[in-house]
């Protein structure tokens, strides 16, 4: 791409060439890989506190488990498949490959221990207490255990597929994250011994419920009415283990383990004709089933011959073997985790209408244009609803006789998407539509191939983007026909249009008429639709051309306003920062003595307080009820040269990593408000403010989180915070 922004052009011909800096220590970075697991104990943490309501303490537990998942399925199967191809390189932490791999098993057995004793010896003991309990077969009483002998008959028995392994049956294939029963069978007629495999069904239900009055259900049905008492929860292998005599009847049951394989899910296309993505996705997604293991979980207690006999046959190393307790696969509490016991969940919390969208004096719909029109609007998600901003902007875009065209990025959605339906509606209605569908968007691939043909067959034009390049930017583009002429409405977000994830993740999205930025994303949407390598752009930076020497010159304007001895600092909110160049740029700040302040939920490279190196940058991590999702980046000054003033804030879909820099299409846009300025400014201090509750990065690589002593305040929640000065915004509109 070869797009050059008003602020790089004024910045590369007036800045004189900085000093020759001295060589930065080599051991500078941290180790990615390792950053992630020590991101997923923050939230391994989240689940050990006891000031958090119960059923959220679950559902983190859960979260661990799934974020685990994801990790070995793309991180640790990609670094595995380096080695073996001859690939890999030494980190920028300097560690080899092989030590990295070292390294993630030892930190990965810990952590996977650490999550079962939390559930447990701390969860599930609390849980007890409240009426809910996970038990095993055993524990059940005779009318409990009758009733899931019917259940079992008519529910479970016509799924079950048992699988033999003799020389007339070879061993089956295992799909990945499939919890499984590795079962010893005898011929009671021959004394021989077999192994069967029964894989439990994933469409079944992770946990199966027991009211009080002994009901089976499933996972819709699943509510712990205080009306009813007690609700157990049974392990639906458990289940299926006591009626192994079912699926082998003539034979012995012996024996019975669970164990779980993690196979190598990600997904790697290459893109030399646009056309036939589609086609070369699908046989990706087809190959993806089949990946090879990287980690194999088992019930402690396994007898080895069935531990030997899945190694050998798996292909696993012994150090990809888990043994924890029973049960596996605790992704499952998230059954648990949606029970309706509003008293063990957070407060209700109802997004609002943003201030400048809202009309209180009347019943009927703000026209958005209208508002738009009158001033760029910054959106903070869930605090501002996003079905009364976001969603609607787009419905009154498809309804409205005067919209001749809307673009849209689509990168993640969900499956009942109302944004989808309006760009249906629109194409429908006549309008020109565009939609960008990002089919590589990790795990969601399948469903945005669904997406792409359903908008295809709606009459909406339909790309892929850029060969080479995944399309990762959040953007809404509506031109409309008005008694001026045609004005561009644009929407630039940090998260995905998905409304499911717009309740649960921290989101900035900024509305506006401004014409810069209509006129830099039509150039951006025709870049991505067609031919346009050489635009230029006004208020944005745009990967992978610009992106990253724009925020280097950013920084480095910071540092010659130290170095002058003007006021000079920089602020950031991202959920990674991982690379090398913009880590560098940041250690050049913190020596020409720029205060740097990074809020990071993810993984962070960088080592603060590091003296002579990194003395003046801090770290926080900030992670809650909500995904702390959005892109902040603010310097103090505005870029020398030019005619504005500062501070300089920019929003949108980037981190600070190698994929988002380099291949991806990302977009910041830079905000001109300075009332929207102020406001993201004031967010990152409140982050960093010691009274506010968050992990602090050590110069080590490892996080602490503080906890006052008996005699101080407690910290506050920032999430809650600022819940509550939106409930306070909203009466005072009333």
């Amino acid at each position: 791409m070869g797009d050059v922004t008003d602020t790089e052009e004024v910045l590369a011909s007036t800045r004189e060439p900085l000093t020759p800096p001295e060589p930065l220590p080599e051991d500078r970075f941290a180790d990615r890989e390792l950053s992630w697991l020590a991101f997923n104990r923050r939230v391994l943490e989240l689940a050990e506190d006891e000031s958090l309501p119960l059923l959220e303490r679950v559902r983190f537990l859960a979260i661990f488990a799934s974020n685990l998942d994801e990790f070995f399925m793309v991180r640790v199967a990609g670094l595995k498949r380096r080695i073996a191809t001859g690939l890999a390189v030494t980190a920028a932490s300097g560690l080899s490959p092989r030590q990295v791999l070292e390294a993630i098993s030892e930190a990965a057995h810990e952590l996977m221990d650490r999550h079962a004793r939390v559930f447990s010896e701390q969860v599930q003991p609390a849980l007890a207490a409240e009426g809910i309990t996970l038990v095993r077969w055993d524990e059940l009483g005779q009318s409990e255990q009758d009733r899931l002998h019917k259940f079992f008959r008519k529910q479970i028995f016509p799924v079950l597929t048992p699988l033999a392994v003799d020389p007339a049956h070879p061993f089956p294939y295992i799909s990945g994250l499939s919890l499984n029963l590795a079962v010893g069978v005898r011929n009671p007629a021959t004394g021989k011994e077999h192994f069967a495999r029964v894989k439990v069904p994933p469409l079944l239900p992770r946990f199966i419920a027991v009211d009080a009055r002994g009901r089976p259900s499933a996972p819709s049905t699943q509510t712990a009415d205080p009306g009813l008492g007690p609700t157990s929860f049974v392990p639906i292998e458990d289940v299926i283990a006591e009626h192994l005599d079912h699926l082998f009847p003539g034979m012995e049951v012996i024996a019975h383990h669970t164990f779980r394989v993690t196979r190598n899910e990600d997904v790697e296309v290459e893109e030399d004709d646009a056309e036939n993505l589609l086609q070369a996705m699908e046989k990706e997604l087809l190959r993806r089933r089949f990946g090879p293991p990287v980690r194999l979980e088992l019930a402690r207690g396994t007898d080895s011959q069935f531990r030997d006999l899945l190694v050998r046959e798996l292909g696993v190393h012994p150090a990809e073997v888990y043994e924890l307790p029973a049960p596996l696969d605790l992704t499952g509490l998230e059954v648990i985790a949606d029970l309706d016991r509003a008293d063990l969940h957070y407060p209700p919390f109802v997004p609002t209408t943003h201030r400048h969208l809202a009309e209180v004096e009347s019943a009927q719909p703000t026209d958005i244009f209208a508002a738009v029109r009158e001033r760029d609007i910054l959106l903070h998600h869930p605090y501002d609803s996003f079905s009364t901003s976001v969603q609607t902007f787009l419905a009154q875009a498809a309804a409205d006789p005067d919209v001749l065209a809307i673009k849209q990025t689509l990168y993640r959605t969900s499956g009942d998407s109302p944004i989808v339906d309006s760009l249906i509606d629109a194409a429908e209605s006549g309008k020109q539509v565009l939609a960008l569908v990002e089919i590589k968007a990790r795990f969601d691939e399948q469903a945005n191939i669904s997406w792409a043909r359903k908008l295809e067959q709606a009459g909406v034009h339909v790309v892929y983007g850029i060969v080479g390049l995944k399309t990762h930017c959040k953007l809404s583009l509506v031109v409309r026909h008005e008694a001026d002429g045609l004005r561009r409405y644009c929407h630039i977000g940090t998260g995905n249009y998905n409304p499911r994830t717009a309740r649960l993740y921290t989101d900035h999205g900024l509305l506006t008429a401004d014409p810069e930025v209509g006129q830099d994303l039509t150039r951006l949407f025709n870049q991505l639709s067609g031919y346009a390598p050489k635009s230029r752009f006004h208020r944005l930076l745009v990967a992978p051309r610009s992106l990253r020497g724009g925020l280097i010159d950013l920084i480095e304007n910071e540092i010659e306003a130290a170095r002058a001895g003007r006021p000079a600092w920089i602020k950031m909110k991202v959920n990674a920062i991982v690379d090398e160049a913009c880590i560098d740029a940041l250690y050049r700040a913190s020596q020409a003595g720029v205060p740097v302040d990074l809020v990071v939920r993810g993984i962070c490279s960088l080592r603060p307080g590091v003296p002579g190196l990194s003395e003046n940058i801090r770290v926080r991590s900030i992670l809650g009820r909500f995904l702390e999702h959005s892109r902040i980046y603010a310097f103090a000054n505005a870029p020398a040269g030019s005619d504005a003033e500062g501070p300089t804030v920019y929003i949108g879909s980037a981190d600070l990593m190698h994929r988002n820099l380099d291949r991806r299409v990302e977009a910041l846009v830079r905000l001109s408000d300075p009332e929207h300025q102020a406001e993201l400014v004031e967010l990152i201090d409140l982050s960093m403010d010691p009274c506010t509750s968050s992990w602090h990065l050590r110069p080590d690589g490892t996080w602490h989180r503080p906890v006052p002593g008996p005699d101080e305040p407690p910290l506050e929640d920032l999430q809650e915070l600022l819940i509550a000065r939106q409930r306070r915004r909203l009466v005072s509109r009333r």
